[in-house]
């Protein structure tokens, strides 16, 4: 029988990842609706939280729904079950659902929104649009027998540790001798119980960025021989890679703003989308930021961006950016929807085993307003 996993576990780990300290200043993140210390076996990701999306959360028996859209964005001055939200609070509440909002900080996250569509155009040489802070920094150190140590220095590499700059796989080895003494109820990898031992050890150390840190532990844990392997976590007085909304990369290769168009659409299952430009001119150069960037397009143009791809633009918007050269394409609000299954995939992959156990359900439930005729 599995062991019971606290709702609040699991938005640790998931905030390991996505930290609310990311979130732009106002932003409304976190718990929305519901407690975390209840048990919870199955998580459903959702881009909005509707009534179909609730519907499709007490089917699944899911007991948690983590959103990237806050249910509540506006402080609420009532709860009017017959009108607005209430009634989706009400259902909440009444099926024992929690109901977190992850938002700008999800957008930020390495790896989160903007990094999942960057993906999906196939971006390379990738950078931040709109810086907003740091990265910090981690340093861990393992210890690990010599006949294991390359085996654990490269699955700590692999899950991220290690980068520097241009340099990945990073770190440092020192040689020295371990003590331990197995215990009765020890299954030891070396030696036996009740007796002092003395074991030729390496101690590996290199850094890693806090969101890649829970990742890393778990590959070295995995990686590593020992029943109970020691190693230490140290904060570090150095900042990381820089963090913020959007991204900037460049596509596989040029193609005009047309077949650009046809490639946005079909990367992103849209039935349509707005362009602001040219349909003939190349692009290379990609500017995007997921949901609404309107405010943001002078980035874009600061960065040297061919066309800055972003939803709900403006119509003031697109003659601005027109007047200074500066085309755009508006594939909607709803193209965010791809931290469903992103989300979903990230977690899985991260096995943790504080939250072994746990199901991650992307969303099945489209939440665009918008019909396309």
């Amino acid at each position: 029988m599995s062991r019971e996993v606290k709702g609040q576990t699991v938005i640790d780990v998931f905030e390991e990842w996505s930290p609310r300290t990311y979130a732009v200043q106002g932003d409304r993140v976190g718990l929305m609706v519901g407690m975390l210390d209840k048990p919870v076996s199955r998580v459903l990701v959702a881009l909005d939280v509707t009534d179909e999306v609730i519907e499709e959360a007490i089917s699944a028996g899911a007991e948690l729904i983590i959103a990237h859209h806050p249910l509540i964005f506006r402080p609420l001055t009532e709860i009017d079950t017959a009108h607005g939200q209430g009634p989706l609070i009400e259902k909440c509440i009444k099926h024992d659902i929690a109901v977190y909002a992850a938002h700008t900080n999800l957008d930020i996250a390495p790896g989160g929104v903007n990094d999942m569509m960057a993906d999906a155009l196939s971006l390379q040489h990738v950078e931040v649009l709109v810086p907003t802070q740091t990265e910090n920094m981690k340093k861990i150190v393992v210890f690990s027998p010599e006949s294991h140590a390359d085996t654990i220095r490269k699955a700590i590499g692999n899950a991220g540790a290690g980068n520097l700059g241009d340099y990945s796989h990073c770190s440092f080895f020192v040689e020295g001798t371990g003590t331990f003494m197995p215990e009765a109820d020890a299954d030891p990898f070396i030696g036996e119980s009740g007796r002092q031992e003395y074991v030729k050890e390496m101690r590996i150390e290199t850094i890693v960025s806090e969101s890649d840190l829970n990742r890393v532990k778990q590959a070295m844990l995995d990686a590593h021989p020992y029943e109970e392997p020691a190693y230490d976590v140290y904060s570090l007085d150095v900042k990381g890679r820089e963090l913020g909304l959007g991204r900037v990369g460049l596509l596989p290769e040029e193609m005009t703003i047309e077949a650009f168009a046809d490639y946005v659409k079909q990367r992103f299952n849209v039935p349509s989308v707005r362009i602001v430009g040219d349909r003939n001119k190349k692009v290379r150069r990609v500017a995007l930021l997921g949901g609404d960037g309107n405010k943001y397009w002078k980035q874009a143009l600061s960065k040297n961006a061919d066309i800055y791809l972003t939803g709900d633009i403006y119509y003031h918007t697109a003659q601005d950016a027109m007047l200074d050269g500066l085309s755009m394409i508006d594939p909607g609000h709803n193209v965010e929807k791809i931290m469903k299954a992103g989300t979903k995939r990230y977690m899985d992959e991260l096995k943790d085993k504080r939250i072994e156990g746990v199901e991650w359900i992307a969303s099945e439930v489209s939440s665009e307003p918008f019909s396309f005729i």
